[in-house]
């Protein structure tokens, strides 16, 4: 059964709460992280600006194939909709951007395509950046538990998404945490698989994070294999990067479900896979209820994302289960 365990990290609900300070820097993070996202859009901009800037008017671009992409960009298609255009439709779009928008702009014309071929963009950067939340806490968790790896002297392997190469660690390792799927580790006989959004098909239930028993020897095994052996697995976590406190309570009772329905399936087969959740925006009524989760065993572990000691604290915990 689930072991009654408060990290030592956590002494009172307040300190897995979110400091303003912590807010502040998440903000700041998730912004600077947008702006590199932004960088190739704003440099095909400039691209655009200098090609465009070649030809008189308007109407002598709508038939340089160079530039047919960024136009179509300009109209305001999404790459998604050209998958159910056809040529004719592709150029109507393209004719009524010049029509409406740039012929009007006279001299400033090229001006009027950079702007909208932006804005168009902007769009799409949105859509990316929707998910951001997510993807860098991610990408810490993983930074946390290479540093504890490293630190222990344990041995991993990686692979990225889609790729069937495991690759042995290195001591170059910058920037890793971006590109890993699925991190394999051995340490004092113990083999352990962590993979990524997991969907654990016996209650059909999508995971943050889940840890399986898995020898070295069977990684080139197929991955689904492992993950339709239930007693395969040891932990389940829910990680939560949002930073936002107005949604933070709604992430936790998302999480909070998720595991209570997971947990639930598995006793029922008389296993009991340990628990987990890490969250960026903790408010007080939340940390209050984690932390009696934890007094109460239905949660093994609890972290608060930008609190390095307990994010930590929490890596070392799974690397000796």
């Amino acid at each position: 059964m689930a072991e009654n365990l408060v990290p030592t990290s956590i002494k009172s609900p307040s300190d897995l709460v979110t400091t303003r300070e912590e807010t502040r820097a998440g903000f700041i993070s998730m912004a600077i992280e947008k702006n590199y996202m932004a960088r190739p859009f704003v440099e095909e901009a400039k691209a655009l600006r200098t090609l465009a800037s070649e030809y008189p008017s308007p109407n002598h671009v709508k038939s340089v194939l160079q530039l047919k992409k960024a136009l179509l960009a300009a109209s305001g298609l999404s790459e998604k909709s050209l998958r159910h255009l056809n040529e004719t439709d592709k150029t109507a779009a393209i004719q009524g951007l010049i029509d409406e928008f740039l012929e009007p702009a006279v001299s400033t014309w090229i001006d009027e395509l950079v702007y909208r071929f932006l804005l168009a963009k902007g769009d799409a950067l949105g859509g990316k950046a929707r998910n951001l939340a997510g993807v860098l806490g991610e990408r810490k968790f993983i930074r946390s538990l290479l540093s504890v790896l490293h630190l222990i002297g344990a041995e991993y392997h990686w692979r990225e998404s889609g790729n069937k190469t495991w690759i042995e660690e290195t001591d170059e390792a910058e920037g890793i945490e971006k590109r890993i799927k699925e991190l394999h580790w051995t340490y004092q006989g113990r083999n352990r698989l962590l993979v990524l959004n997991i969907t654990v098909p016996a209650v059909k239930q999508k995971v943050d994070l889940g840890i399986l028993n898995v020898q070295r020897d069977e990684l080139n095994r197929a991955l689904i294999e492992f993950i339709n052996q239930p007693q395969r697995y040891l932990v389940l976590g829910e990680l939560k990067g949002g930073i936002d406190p107005a949604g933070a309570d709604e992430h936790w009772k998302t999480a909070k479900t998720a595991l209570l329905r997971i947990i639930s399936k598995f006793h029922t087969l008389g296993l009991f896979p340990k628990t987990f959740f890490v969250g960026a925006a903790i408010q007080s009524n939340m940390a209050s209820e984690i932390y009696t989760e934890l007094q109460s065993g239905l949660l093994n572990y609890a972290a608060n994302l930008g609190v390095d000691d307990q994010l930590t604290s929490l890596c070392s915990w799974l690397t000796t289960l």
